[in-house]
């Protein structure tokens, strides 16, 4: 099965977004790009010198995620953990810079706010990434600060997004807590994974894993649909979640829709992507938009073609990139 959803369905969901609300918990961080031209080697050191021409700072992580739904036009309570230092400053302004608050980020003295920094040249070419961080589980009062902070947004979101990048805020205890709250309120809850918290997902409504993800977690290789469908049912059974979106990078996706522990849906869906300029935050992009999606009243199968629309906005843009309804309009029908 290869759905296509029209154009004016996708109009039709995309002008409920403003009124939706999405609560997002997970790894908030800062990616800062320093950019500058190379036209000679290091004589120090066979490595590029850069010269430096200036920087740029963006919404990294689940703030990159919170980011991609706030573009949509919907609302945002994001949850994470930041440092006191500047850049949690730097993350609230930018924040509070495009309608975000951010008072559901709890501040931590024992670990810095997660700061990517990437020098790059003027052609969009990495030369080298340092990454400030700690990447260990935060501990059991942080952890239930969290879980506190998420649960009492709980009430008035539409979707509960959780992405988790492995830098210590997605532990066992807050996702528990979490799934169990959004279930008897019949919130779904959506997560972005990483395969050694797989554990941790249980009780999800649906997890998107990368198809290498995908092959880590089940041990199986994925080359043909037939191989997607079998590892989304592996991965299903290992995590423990209702549904799986598996992405699958210029192949497109694949979907597996569970209800009531049976399948209602498997679907391959093409890829959208027109043109390929930097695949960073497609993943944040793509996860998104299926739950502002599920939130607005659309399928799981249609939240997920219109996420792929939305991926082959933003792979066509560098770095972490956001994708606007008139974008994605656009996109839908070109």
């Amino acid at each position: 099965m290869t759905p296509a959803v029209s154009a004016a369905r996708v109009r039709e969901i995309a002008d409920r977004f403003a009124a939706r609300r999405v609560l997002i918990v997970g790894d908030v961080m800062l990616d800062h790009f320093l950019v500058g031209r190379v036209n000679r080697i290091s004589p120090e050191a066979p490595v590029p010198v850069v010269e430096f021409e200036h920087e740029s700072i963006r919404l990294g992580g689940a703030a990159n995620v919170a980011h991609n739904v706030r573009a949509f036009g919907a609302h945002v309570d994001l949850v994470g953990v930041v440092g006191t230092d500047g850049s949690a400053d730097t993350l609230r302004a930018e924040l509070a810079s495009l309608g975000m608050d951010a008072d559901g980020l709890v501040a931590s003295d024992d670990r810095p706010t997660t700061r990517k920094m990437r020098i790059v040249t003027t052609r969009n070419q990495q030369v080298a990434r340092v990454d400030f961080e700690s990447d260990a589980d935060v501990g059991d009062a942080l952890s239930s600060a969290l879980a506190d902070r998420a649960l009492a947004r709980l009430d008035r979101a539409d979707a509960v997004l959780v992405s988790d990048y492995l830098k210590g805020v997605v532990t066992a205890s807050l996702m528990s807590r979490l799934t169990a709250a959004a279930a008897v309120r019949r919130i779904p809850v959506l997560v972005d994974p990483k395969i050694p918290h797989l554990l941790h997902y249980r009780g999800a409504t649906l997890v998107t894993p990368n198809h290498h993800d995908a092959e880590t977690a089940t041990a199986m290789r994925i080359r043909t649909t037939e191989d997607a469908r079998r590892v989304a049912h592996e991965f299903q059974r290992r995590a423990g979640c209702e549904s799986v979106l598996i992405t699958w990078g210029e192949h497109g996706m694949w979907l597996l829709e569970r209800r009531d522990g049976a399948a209602v849906c498997e679907a391959a869906l093409p890829a959208r992507a027109h043109e390929v300029s930097d695949v960073t935050g497609a993943g944040d992009t793509v996860i998104a938009t299926m739950a502002l999606g599920i939130a607005a009243g659309a399928s799981m199968v249609e939240a997920a073609e219109i996420s792929n629309y939305a991926a082959g906005v933003s792979v066509a843009k560098f770095g972490p990139a956001t994708v606007t309804v008139d974008e994605l309009l656009s996109a839908v029908s070109s």
